[in-house]
């Protein structure tokens, strides 16, 4: 760090002011000490000795990067700012990461565990002893699976954040007791992913698109995934279009090119307009959807009798969607049928370099939401942008999680209280419904334990 006397400039101590580069944080050889003034003593210069430790935020599933500067006097984390060197934030953590120290500093913070002192509701707790905790607990599942009764231990988490730790140590018990939140928050979006491509999230590159498109409440919009949030505007500055398809003037909204506030639960035939648009002008990507799609199979199941070409296809495929006119997508979202139409033109010629996401709202609030992932992952499939620079990649394409040295067989146990056989097609497990059933008696639990969730302020009606 080079630093420039300033010998015209002086402190109002009378001390020569000095100019320093700036810095995006104390370099990692000081973070064993690094050394700041305490801004309350000021005029007076008193140093305060921090230990920097690199942690992560856990306020989203995105997983910024955190610096913790802990106070080597008292032991005690003093403040957290972005971590420069993550390769996801890179050090621009939106005002959850650095309100870490709220959460730490809580006055309403449980330090200890507790246990319940009164009757069921009474609201009294006494402290207790880890060492109790893990023996009451531990106890109870062995009994469960010592005695057979397996679907008796639950484990339900709403922000997992052990990329499939937790699922390997229910499967060294046997058991199929891992339950989630997702049946309420992005289950629809995934499902319709997750049959298109066999993942259940996209990966968009948006920072090397020529148009994104962002439906509701994706990913980015305020509340989540500022890694992402900053790699749109970076598409946005090297010229990018984005548009937003939500019925609300979002964050994400207000900072697109097109705002496109849809009737709720019209999205999904907005989309298919675009996709007919792309059939009809011939601005699909014609061969990737030759090598990639499986034509040859719909041909010889649908349509038997007829000229089994890649040309044929894509007659009977416009045919197919005929009635997906812009007029009729217009009527149903309440867009004026040119703006579909531009907007279906500007998905073309980005081609390979279209980025989409949808998540919650639009998939998660409409029957049959689950049609409009599936709708936007067909804009991907028919632009060929699917795995290409400046396109949208199965999640599972971009990450990485290694795989652990033992895995234990599948468990030979059903738990219908997870999924049930009348909902045949749940794509998560249905959770809003565990209640009902354990009132109905249709199962009972020894053991339900909770991760980062809180089953009676989630679920409706209070019902847990």
């Amino acid at each position: 760090m080079t630093e420039i006397p300033l010998q015209q400039h002086v402190a109002p101590s009378g001390e020569p002011m000095t100019v320093r580069d700036l810095a995006a944080c104390p370099p990692p050889e000081s973070w064993h000490d690094w050394v700041e003034y305490d801004a309350k003593a000021w005029p007076r210069k008193v140093e305060k000795h921090y230990e920097i430790i690199p942690t992560i935020c856990f306020n989203c599933e995105a997983a910024c990067g955190l610096m913790a500067y802990v106070d080597k006097e008292t032991g005690r984390v003093k403040k957290f700012e972005g971590n420069p060197f993550h390769p996801g934030s890179r050090g621009r953590n939106c005002a959850k990461g650095p309100a870490t120290i709220n959460q730490v500093n809580d006055p309403e913070r449980i330090l200890y565990p507790l246990k319940r002192a009164g009757k069921r509701g009474e609201g009294k707790w006494e402290r207790t002893t880890w060492d109790e905790v893990l023996e009451t607990f531990a106890s109870k599942i062995r009994a469960a699976i010592v005695e057979g009764r397996l679907n008796e231990i639950m484990y339900h988490v709403g922000r997992p954040g052990h990329d499939g730790y937790m699922e390997r140590v229910l499967g060294a018990w046997g058991v199929d007791g891992h339950n989630s939140h997702t049946n309420v928050c992005s289950s629809s979006a995934r499902f319709g992913y997750q049959i298109w491509c066999g993942a259940d999230r996209p990966s968009p590159d948006y920072a090397n698109a020529r148009f994104i498109l962002l439906i509701s409440s994706h990913l980015e919009t305020g509340h989540y995934f500022n890694p992402q949030a900053q790699r749109i505007i970076e598409g946005k500055m090297k010229g990018a279009k984005l548009a937003v398809m939500d019925p609300r003037l979002s964050n994400t909204a207000s900072m697109a090119d097109y705002w496109l506030p849809t009737w709720p639960g019209s999205e999904a035939a907005v989309l298919l307009a675009m996709a007919r648009i792309l059939l009809v002008e011939k601005l699909y990507n014609r061969e990737y959807m030759r090598r990639w799609v499986n034509w040859q199979e719909y041909m010889a199941a649908e349509h038997p009798g007829e000229a089994q070409t890649f040309d044929r296809f894509i007659e009977l495929l416009i045919a197919l969607y005929a009635e997906y006119t812009p007029a009729f997508a217009a009527q149903e979202s309440g867009l004026e049928e040119e703006i579909i139409v531009d907007i279906a033109r500007q998905i073309g010629h980005a081609g390979t370099a279209f980025a989409a996401h949808t998540w919650r709202a639009a998939c998660a609030g409409n029957l049959g939401g689950w049609q409009v992932a599936r709708a936007l992952w067909f804009l991907s499939v028919l632009t060929g942008s699917i795995g290409t620079p400046g396109g949208t990649a199965p999640n599972s394409w971009n990450k990485f999680v290694p795989a652990p040295f033992l895995k234990p067989k599948p468990s030979e146990v059903w738990s219908e209280l997870l999924f049930p056989p009348e909902y045949p097609l749940a794509n998560y497990e249905m959770s809003i419904l565990l209640p009902y059933f354990l009132k109905e008696g249709r199962g009972k639990l020894a053991v339900y334990f909770t991760r980062a969730y809180n089953p009676v302020w989630t679920n409706p009606d209070g019902t847990s």
